[in-house]
This record gives C-alpha cells, sequence and structure tokens, in this order.
C-alpha cells in the first residue's frame, strides 16, 4: 500500500498539467506517508486517464472546472468511487441537484460540505461503491449491511432456549439490537 500510495504521488507531482497545491509534513518512520493535494484543469483531466487513477491514501486531485457542463462531463468520466463530495452553498443547490443523479451512480457514499475520513458502523452507512472502488458492488464493508457480506447465517429451530446462544436466548440477555417474529427488539 505504501510503494502504490508513494508511486501514484509521485505520478501526480511529475505530470506536466498537474500543479502541486500543498504537502504534509513527512512522516519519520518506515512506511510513513506525505499528504499531498494538487489541482488541475478540467479539460487536462479528461484528456488524460493516467489523471483518473486513484490514488489510495491522503492524496487528493482537485479538479478546476470552468462551468456545470465541464463538471457533469467530469463526474460522467470518473470510475466507481467509495464517495463522492460536494463542497457548496445555499446557491450551489441547483448544479449539486443536477449532478446528484450521476454521483449516484459512481458512488456509494455522496457527502455535502464534509469529508470522508471516517466511517460509522451504523444501519445508514454504506463503505462501498461501483467498480473499481469495490469489487462487488452490491454490498459494504462497513454498516449493519456489512453482516451479510462477511458472516454465515444459521438458523436455531426448535432449540431449548438453554442450547441457544446468548444473544438468542428469551429476555435478551445481552440487549442486542435483534428481531423476533419480525418484530425490532434491543
Amino acid at each position: 500500500i505504501h510503494a502504490a500510495y508513494a508511486d501514484a504521488v509521485g505520478a501526480l507531482a511529475g505530470h506536466a498539467k498537474v500543479r502541486e497545491v500543498a504537502r504534509g509534513q513527512a512522516g519519520e518512520g518506515p512506511h510513513q506517508c506525505q499528504a499531498a493535494l494538487f489541482a488541475a484543469r478540467a479539460g487536462d483531466f479528461l484528456a488524460d486517464a493516467a489523471l483518473h487513477a486513484e490514488a489510495f491514501g491522503a492524496a487528493s486531485l482537485i479538479v478546476e472546472c470552468d462551468d456545470l457542463a465541464q463538471m457533469r462531463s467530469v463526474a460522467e468520466a470518473l470510475e466507481g468511487q467509495l464517495t463522492a463530495t460536494l463542497q457548496m452553498d445555499d446557491g450551489d443547490a441547483p448544479a449539486a441537484t443536477s449532478l446528484l443523479p450521476l454521483l449516484e451512480r459512481k458512488a456509494g457514499r455522496i457527502l455535502a460540505n464534509g469529508w470522508p475520513t471516517g466511517v460509522e458502523v451504523c444501519h445508514a452507512m454504506v463503505h462501498g461503491g461501483p467498480y473499481p472502488a469495490t469489487s462487488d458492488s452490491r454490498t459494504t464493508s462497513v454498516g449493519s449491511a456489512a453482516i451479510h457480506r462477511f458472516l454465515r447465517p444459521v438458523c436455531y429451530q426448535n432449540l431449548p432456549g438453554d442450547l441457544l446462544p446468548e444473544a438468542l436466548k428469551d429476555g435478551n440477555p445481552l440487549g442486542v439490537s435483534r428481531l423476533v417474529d419480525g418484530k425490532r427488539e434491543n
């Protein structure tokens, strides 16, 4: 991962049509990376598929667009992404409305005025997206929906209560959120 990040940042830093905007402090230990921020004009981004490549880690490429049509072209050119973020104010709502249908096809999570730094393990979280962001866009790696991806279900039919796992016993001794006869229990 470290080598791939260093290669991706090096490719952006060495690209003739990309400007380096900022660099973070270099880490001192082995396999430490240095945050990097780059910028490119939309026309240059659209003309060179190499600029579409993901730099997995603390690096970003700002794509500067002249107008909404160019933003839409950039969004169309994107491969599958884990996230897409709209940095906007109230006056940008019509443009955001226009971009949302495109972004819904390109990303598993859409943010407004935030940064996709963390994922909360909750029912609403999706940490997935279209290929190549994930290998299977039908599921997620974080959130309650991930249970279906990582666990193998087992049905206990007619077992006496003392043989059931604690989470399934009458009275819910562990206080877990569960469905009993189709009704939510906590």
